[in-house]
């Protein structure tokens, strides 16, 4: 099994805490209510929600994939950080072992935030895999996230 990461950054004009409350506290029920269109739900099938749980993202038809599961292996509210990995669905292909994430949203001197990621992709065997090759996913990742922005911005009593 090899280990390739890949680091990503962006500034946002949102708060840490607001971003960390929708992107990481609410996302099972903001998510699906923004992007109806790919994510038909996300749930929790084990545990409490805090470390340990395990959420299923169940996609629509829309989705190249049916879904994903993500087990949650820390959970940090007083510093923004959030450590995921995700351990079952067909994203992950017959190339992928799993991926762990960590989500990290610290205060810019504007009153926004950088969101820092860090993903961390497991394989099987010795398959190597290329940043192009994750393109599409990193994509996706931004394209929530500034979804998420665009809503809290129009609605800035959200999570405030």
């Amino acid at each position: 099994m090899g280990v390739t990461s890949f680091t990503q950054e962006f500034t946002c004009p949102i708060a840490p805490s607001r971003m960390f409350k929708a992107l990481i506290l609410e996302s099972n029920q903001l998510i699906p209510k923004l992007l109806p269109k790919f994510i038909k739900s996300v749930e929790v099938i084990q545990g409490d929600g805090g470390a340990g749980s395990i959420e299923q993202v169940n996609f629509t038809e829309a989705s190249h994939f049916k879904y994903v599961q993500h087990r949650l292996d820390e959970l940090d509210k007083e510093n923004f950080v959030c450590k995921y990995t995700m351990i079952e669905g067909d994203a992950l292909g017959d190339k992928l072992e799993s991926i762990a994430y960590e989500v990290k949203f610290e205060a810019a001197s504007d009153g926004g935030c950088i969101c820092k990621m860090i993903s961390k992709y497991n394989t099987i065997g010795d398959f190597e895999i290329k940043e192009e090759e994750i393109k599409a996913g990193k994509d996706s990742a931004i394209g929530i996230y500034k979804v998420v922005e665009a809503y809290l911005l129009e609605n800035p009593q959200v999570y405030a």
